[in-house]
């Protein structure tokens, strides 16, 4: 069951660049975390209950580097908070979802999978359970 929006992921060339622009919009730099697995930098900025998470690639060969390459920084995904992960992933796959992740990997806040874009009218989606 989705319980909020964890977070919007915004895909950015550079962090510090980001941070000073949305600084400059009344926000503030909670964390800044790196995930090797995947390629990127994370820095997340409150906002309500939910964040503004920036993405930065560590390397091209990132998906988050071949995202801005071929669509230019922007809104990449957003992440919605869940229970169970796993019983969601299998729920959804029951459903006849199509899933980029089938089984939960490790995230900055917790346990994630991702939805492929073609399930959710063009938005990736991702699903995290938090720690």
């Amino acid at each position: 069951m989705i319980k909020s929006i964890a977070h919007i992921g915004i895909a950015v060339k550079n962090m510090d660049e980001a941070v000073r622009t949305y600084e400059a919009l009344g926000f503030k730099l909670e964390k800044v975390e790196s995930v090797p697995e995947q390629g990127v930098k994370t820095g997340f900025l409150p906002v309500g209950g939910s964040y503004v998470e920036f993405l930065e690639p560590l390397n091209a060969e990132s998906g988050v580097a071949k995202f801005i390459e071929k669509r230019g920084e922007g809104i990449h995904h957003i992440c919605f908070e869940v229970d169970n992960i796993e019983k969601e992933i299998k729920a959804l796959a029951g459903k006849g979802v199509e899933l980029i992740d089938k089984q939960p990997k490790k995230g900055v806040e917790g346990m994630v999978a991702f939805l492929h874009p073609r399930a959710a009218k063009g938005v990736l989606v991702e699903l995290v359970e938090k720690k």
